[in-house]
């Protein structure tokens, strides 16, 4: 769908992914599926909002993701 998304898991990414990184990828996504680059002022709370919503599942996905054959994460701590 969007090809400038980039996969934010290992092995695909060296590191783990940065706040960062997730939430580029979420507005990306908003931007695609919204057509618009930039909300105009009375979409924006909504276009934000949107943009929060995608970027804490795909944190949350990524938290809990089992890649077989990658090293075990360590616990946050």
């Amino acid at each position: 769908m969007c090809r400038s998304i980039k996969t934010l898991r290992p092995p695909a990414l060296p590191e783990e992914a940065t706040e960062e990184d997730i939430r580029a990828a979420a507005l990306q996504y908003v931007r695609k599926v919204s057509g618009f680059r930039a909300p105009a002022a009375h979409n924006r709370e909504v276009f934000d909002q949107a943009v929060d919503a995608i970027a804490a599942a795909t944190a949350e996905l990524l938290e809990n993701l089992e890649v077989r054959g990658a090293p075990a994460r360590q616990p946050a701590g």
